[in-house]
């Protein structure tokens, strides 16, 4: 079975505050063994960083003030099953 293993970091786990996220990595697994395939990227998320956080991810809102805008950086693999982490936030 294919799966791709999802994980996030955002700037807080508030939706009504509007977090955004900061990073997302990806990996594509073949029956439980990595292909290779992965995929990683911070973004900018073009707002504040809550201080709980950021003592989580250390990530500061300089670090990520050069990385990318885009609202939509990771497009997943169309016929795996996905497997997140931190589905609190979703």
């Amino acid at each position: 079975m294919l799966e791709v293993i999802l994980d996030t970091e955002t700037t807080g786990l508030s939706t009504k505050e509007k977090h955004k996220i900061v990073e997302i990595g990806c990996v594509e697994l073949n029956n439980l063994i990595p292909t290779n395939k992965i995929f990683h990227e911070y973004i900018n998320p073009g707002r504040s960083i809550s201080p709980e956080a950021q003592k989580v991810h250390g990530y500061t809102e300089k670090f990520l003030s050069d990385k990318n805008l885009s609202e939509y950086p990771c497009i997943l693999y169309a016929s795996s099953e996905t497997v997140l982490f931190g589905l609190i936030y979703s």
